[in-house]
C-alpha cells in the first residue's frame, strides 16, 4: 500500500537532526552543516552541469522522424526530431520527468503511451499523448504504480504492468486503444510481472515474472483461451533477460543463462518441435538489447563485452551474423528498427561524448547522427577515457586471486593524486563508462583520480559472480573495497593518504560500511540515499519491492538472518565512523526510505561526528531536477575540496 507523507512529517523531517546543527533552506532543498557555495565554485561547474544527452525512445509511426527523450529545462522531456541534425520539437512541457514512452505504430493514431510520477515517488502513471492537440490523458487510477507499456502491432491495443489490485503484486493488463482508461487485468498470479512483446498476429503476449537478479520465469499468455504457458521449463534457477517474437509468430529469440555464465542468444520453438538453438555460445560476455526487424530479416542485439557495447547484426535466415563496424566506441542501447526500411536508431554514449541518437542502415552499413548534443561549450578531447583495471582480492579461484574490475580515470600530470572510489549501486548492477561530466569535472578541475570497480556481486561478468555477495556474503564486497585500497598504496601516482568514498542506493551502504571497516584509510564518505540499516531498510521500503530485495540481502523474517543483518548494518557499528560524511536523500524515495538516512544522520552527530545533510522535498531514489541536482553537484564539489583534496 502506498505511505502518504503528511505535511506534519515533512516537517518533521526537515527538522534540524540536532539543535546544533544550523539549518537553511532552498526551494525545496533543505540543508544541514552545508556552508554557502562559492560563486567561483558554481561559475566554474555550470559549463559541465549544462552539457545534454538525447536518447532514441520511437520511430514516428509513419518513419518520417524520431521521438528521443532530451533535457532543455528542469527534466527531460519529450522531443521529435524529423531529420537527421533537425530542430529538436518540444512536446511535452512538465516539472517531473517524462518516460517510458511507447509509439502507437497505428499512423492513424497519432499518439504514444508515457509515464510520469510525482515528486520522485515513482509510482508512475499512464497517459496517452495527442500529437493532433498536444493534449495528454492519464489512463491509470492515480495512486498505484504503473509502467511498461507495450502496444501490439497495429496499435489497436496495449498491454502494462500495474500494483493497482493490492499495491503488492505486479499484475499485467490490458487496454483497448478505442477505450484506454477501461483495461483488465490478465495475469494476476502474484509475484512481478511484465509484459514483454504481442506476437505479430497479437493473439499472444510474452510476459515474465521476475524473482531476483538470478531467477525468472517466461511465459506465453494466450489473450483468446485466457491461458498462461511456460516458454521454456529449466532445471533450476535461470536469468531470463530480452525477448522477442520471431516474424512467423511460432518461434521466439530470447537471452538466458541457462547452462552458462553468460546470458547467450537463443531460439526457441513454442510449438516444442524442436530443442532450442544456442545462437551465441561463443560470445563469453552477456546478450542485452534485442530488437528484430519489421520483415523478420535482421536480428540486432548488443553485447556487453567487459563494459563496453558491441552490436551485433544476424540474418535470421542463414544466422550468420557480422559485428557492427565504424560505432563509436561506447555504449549502444535503445535499439529501434525503422516501421518500413532496414534502417536502426540506437543511442551512443561514451566517456568523452554525451548520448546522441544514431541510425545505422544495415544494407549499407551508414551510420548517420541524428543529434548533436551539447556539453557547455567544453572541449572533450580533454575529457578522460577511463583505463580497465584488474586489482587481487582476498579470496582465490582455481588457486589464483580473484580480480576485481576497475575503471580507472587518471588526470594528467605525474600525481600523486588524491582518489574517489565511485562504488555503484544494485546491487547487481555494474559500472559502465558513460558520459559523466561531473566526474570529468573531478579528474580534470580538483586533479581527483577516479576508480570506479565492480564487485563481487555485480552484473555482467556471469552469474556466479553475481551471487558471490548474497546474503551471509554480504560484507565480502566491501572487503573488495579494502583490496582496492591495497591497490592504492602501490601505486605512486596515487596518495594513499588522500582516498575518499561516494556511492549512491546500495552504493551508499558501501560508503557507509567502507567507513566502518575503513575508516583510518579513508578521508571522507558521501552517501547518496543509501541503506544504513538492513532491517528497518526491508521493513520501510514500498510492499511491492520488499520480496524481491530479500532474496538479495535476506529474510528479515528469521531470526537468524535478522541477528546478522543488525550485526553488519552501519548504523550498529556508526561509532566507528570519525571522517566527515556527506548524505544526501530524496524526502519521497519508495525504495530507499528518507529513515534510512535521518538515523544515520542523527547517529554519526550524536558520536560527535561531522555531517552534512541535504534533503530534497521534491526528489526520490535520486535526484532528477536541474535545479536541484546542480546544488548537489556543487555540494559535493565543496565537499571534496574541503576534505579530500586540501
Amino acid at each position: 500500500m502506498r505511505r502518504i507523507v503528511s505535511l506534519a512529517v515533512v516537517l518533521a523531517l526537515a527538522a534540524p537532526v540536532t539543535a546544533e546543527v544550523a539549518r537553511r533552506e532552498l526551494g525545496q532543498l533543505v540543508m544541514e552543516g552545508i556552508p554557502e557555495i562559492p560563486p567561483a565554485l558554481e561559475e566554474r561547474t555550470l559549463q559541465y552541469q549544462a552539457s545534454r544527452s538525447a536518447a532514441v525512445v520511437g520511430w514516428a509511426a509513419d518513419g518520417n522522424g524520431v521521438f528521443i527523450s532530451t533535457r532543455f529545462g528542469e527534466t527531460s522531456q519529450v522531443h521529435f526530431v524529423a531529420t537527421p541534425g533537425g530542430a529538436r520539437r518540444q512536446l511535452t512541457f512538465f516539472r517531473e520527468p517524462v518516460g517510458q514512452v511507447a509509439v502507437c505504430p497505428d499512423p492513424r493514431a497519432g499518439s504514444f503511451l508515457y509515464a510520469r510520477d510525482v515528486g520522485g515517488g515513482e509510482f508512475f502513471q499512464l497517459f496517452m499523448f495527442d500529437l493532433a492537440n498536444a493534449s495528454s490523458t492519464l489512463l491509470t487510477d492515480g495512486r498505484s504504480r504503473n509502467g511498461g507499456a507495450v502496444w501490439n502491432r497495429d496499435g489497436s491495443a496495449f498491454a502494462y504492468s500495474s500494483t493497482r489490485r493490492n499495491g503488492r503484486d505486479t499484475d499485467v493488463y490490458l487496454a483497448l486503444r478505442s477505450n484506454p482508461q477501461q483495461a483488465r487485468a490478465i495475469v494476476t498470479e502474484g509475484g512481478s510481472w511484465r509484459a514483454v512483446e504481442f506476437s505479430p498476429d497479437g493473439t499472444r503476449l510474452l510476459v515474465v515474472k521476475g524473482v531476483s537478479a538470478n531467477e525468472s520465469y517466461p511465459f506465453v499468455y494466450d489473450l483468446e483461451a485466457a491461458t498462461l504457458t511456460p516458454l521454456h521449463r529449466a532445471p533450476g534457477p535461470v536469468a531470463y533477460g530480452a525477448a522477442t517474437w520471431a516474424a512467423d509468430g511460432r518461434h521466439v529469440y530470447y537471452t538466458s543463462d541457462e547452462g552458462s555464465e553468460f546470458q547467450h542468444l537463443r531460439l526457441r520453438d513454442t510449438a516444442g518441435a524442436m530443442a532450442d538453438e544456442v545462437l551465441t555460445g561463443d560470445i563469453p560476455w552477456d546478450v542485452e538489447g534485442l530488437e528484430l526487424s519489421r520483415d523478420g530479416r535482421t536480428l540486432a542485439f548488443t553485447v556487453n563485452e567487459d563494459g563496453v557495447s558491441a552490436l551485433y547484426l544476424l540474418d535470421t535466415r542463414t544466422r550468420e551474423r557480422r559485428k557492427a563496424a565504424n560505432l563509436p566506441a561506447g555504449q549502444v542501447f535503445g535499439l529501434r528498427f525503422h516501421p518500413r526500411s532496414p534502417q536502426l536508431a540506437m543511442t551512443i554514449n561514451s566517456a568523452r561524448s554525451p548520448g546522441d541518437v544514431y541510425v545505422l542502415d544495415v544494407k549499407s552499413n551508414q551510420l548517420v547522427r541524428w543529434t548533436y548534443s551539447e556539453v557547455g561549450g567544453l572541449d572533450t578531447n580533454r575529457f578522460v577515457e577511463p583505463t580497465l583495471i584488474r586489482y587481487p582480492t582476498f579470496d582465490q579461484v582455481n588457486g589464483q586471486p580473484r580480480q576485481i574490475p576497475a575503471f580507472y580515470y587518471r588526470p594528467r600530470g605525474a600525481g600523486p593524486f588524491p582518489v574517489l572510489i565511485n562504488i555503484h549501486g544494485g546491487p547487481e548492477a555494474q559500472f559502465i563508462p558513460t558520459f559523466s561530466p561531473m566526474l570529468q569535472y573531478y579528474v580534470n578541475e580538483l586533479g581527483i583520480a577516479v576508480l570506479a570497480p565492480n564487485v563481487r556481486g555485480s552484473s555482467g561478468y556471469g552469474k556466479t559472480y553475481l551471487t558471490l555477495d548474497n546474503g551471509y556474503l554480504r560484507e565480502d564486497s566491501v572487503k573488495d573495497i579494502g583490496a582496492l585500497l591495497d591497490w592504492i598504496a602501490a601505486q605512486k601516482e596515487l596518495d594513499a593518504s588522500r582516498v575518499a568514498v561516494i556511492g549512491g542506493s546500495y552504493g551508499g551502504y558501501m560508503v557507509l560500511a567502507s567507513l566502518v571497516h575503513y575508516n583510518d584509510r579513508l578521508r571522507c564518505g558521501i552517501d547518496i540515499v543509501g541503506i544504513s540499516n538492513f532491517v528497518t531498510f526491508l521493513t520501510n521500503t514500498q510492499d511491492y519491492r520488499r520480496d524481491l530485495r530479500r532474496v538479495e540481502y535476506g529474510d528479515e523474517q528469521d531470526p537468524e538472518m535478522r541477528a546478522f543483518l543488525e550485526r553488519i548494518s552501519p548504523l550498529t557499528n556508526a561509532h566507528r565512523i570519525t571522517r566527515p560524511l556527506f548524505v544526501v536523500q530524496g524526502l519521497n524515495d519508495p525504495r530507499v526510505p528518507v529513515s534510512e538516512s535521518e538515523q544515520m544522520v542523527r547517529t554519526v552527530r550524536a558520536n560527535g561526528g561531522t555531517v552534512w545533510y541535504l534533503l530534497a522535498r521534491d526528489e526520490g531514489h535520486g535526484f532528477r531536477k536541474h535545479t536541484n541536482r546542480t546544488f548537489y553537484e556543487n555540494a559535493v564539489v565543496l565537499f571534496l575540496q574541503q576534505f579530500l583534496v586540501n
